[in-house]
């Protein structure tokens, strides 16, 4: 027997300290006392923001003035499938109160929560949002030019960057050793500023362990997803995939990556003869990506809001993300 497929909007409502609005389902719905994000179904003819806007309006009786699309993902319950398009909400008028009666709570992700249970599908997200908006890939080329390069990471660094990618292959070729040792420099650096450093999976496994995590470069994706290979536990933190197609996200999911990054999504000097995807392209590959997807291309703090209305959570980058 088929089960129901439910199309919802569900909107994360974020105060400017990061706080995020949970909304518990009353007594006379399914899960009942269960801690959830609202929003609510889809109506036909109705596009998600419209949707979402609609329901806020009905549940906490907010106007939203800021929305964008985020992540869609699905989830199976033992009754229905849900189709959960997350939203981020930054902007609205009123304040919000549950007009249906409900509890609400404003929590901080990644906190103990002083509410629950939280729906399972409701779990995701609030790991998902804890992940920084901006994510640079090294591209230091040799020992000659590691001191300029560190001292433009540190200042990065205290301006408030928290993700980073050591990717150089062409150092490793030439000089593992030295590769190794700028590597380590650059985790160190990192930690010294409570920011994350992954590793490229181009570069050998046994540096994972100095890591926060590993890199998938997408063929190795597509190899290990097709391979049915389980690496949640070989790696240890996060889990990260690129992508240039949505057979690379398919593969991103198959691994249960913690995010993407897809692209290119503008022009670039990098591949001056490839022209870049473009943001309607983007935002249709990465529309059913199931995880958190950053837009890599032509990336720099004047694209984050471009960014985030066509769906990524945050931008990547190797030259802007310094400045």
């Amino acid at each position: 027997m088929t089960k129901p497929f439910i199309k919802v909007a569900a909107g994360l409502i974020l105060q400017p300290d990061g706080s995020l609005l949970l909304a518990q389902r009353p007594s006379d719905k399914p899960w009942p006392g269960w801690w959830e994000l609202p929003g609510g179904k889809i109506e036909p003819g109705e596009t998600t923001l419209q949707a979402l806007a609609r329901e806020l309006k009905e549940e906490l009786d907010i106007e939203v003035t800021n929305a964008t699309p985020w992540v869609t993902y699905t989830h199976e319950y033992p009754k229905n499938i849900v189709q959960l398009a997350f939203c981020r909400v930054t902007g609205w008028t009123g304040e919000p109160t549950g007009v249906e009666g409900q509890t609400l709570a404003w929590v901080t992700p990644g906190a103990q929560l002083d509410v629950g249970p939280l729906l399972p599908a409701t779990e995701p997200p609030l790991r998902w949002i804890q992940l920084p908006d901006r994510y640079l890939l090294t591209s230091i080329g040799g020992s000659d030019g590691l001191g300029a390069y560190l001292d433009k990471l540190a200042q990065a660094l205290q301006n408030g960057l928290k993700l980073v990618q050591f990717r150089e292959p062409g150092w490793v070729a030439q000089s593992e050793q030295d590769a190794y040792a700028a590597f380590k420099r650059v985790v160190q650096l990192c930690h010294r500023h409570q920011a994350r450093c992954l590793v490229n999976s181009g570069h050998p496994e046994s540096w994972w362990a100095q890591a926060d995590g590993v890199h998938f470069r997408a063929a190795d994706a597509r190899a290990l997803a097709d391979a049915g290979a389980e690496i949640k536990n070989k790696v240890p933190g996060l889990i990260a995939v690129s992508a240039h197609d949505a057979q690379d996200l398919k593969a991103a999911r198959a691994l249960e990556a913690d995010f993407a990054v897809l692209g290119h999504v503008l022009d670039t000097p990098s591949h001056p003869d490839q022209p870049g995807m473009g943001w309607p392209g983007f935002a249709s590959v990465m529309s059913d990506a199931g995880l958190p997807v950053f837009a890599i291309g032509g990336q720099s703090a004047a694209t984050l809001d471009t960014a985030r209305q066509h769906g990524a959570h945050g931008i990547a980058g190797i030259r802007h993300l310094l400045d």
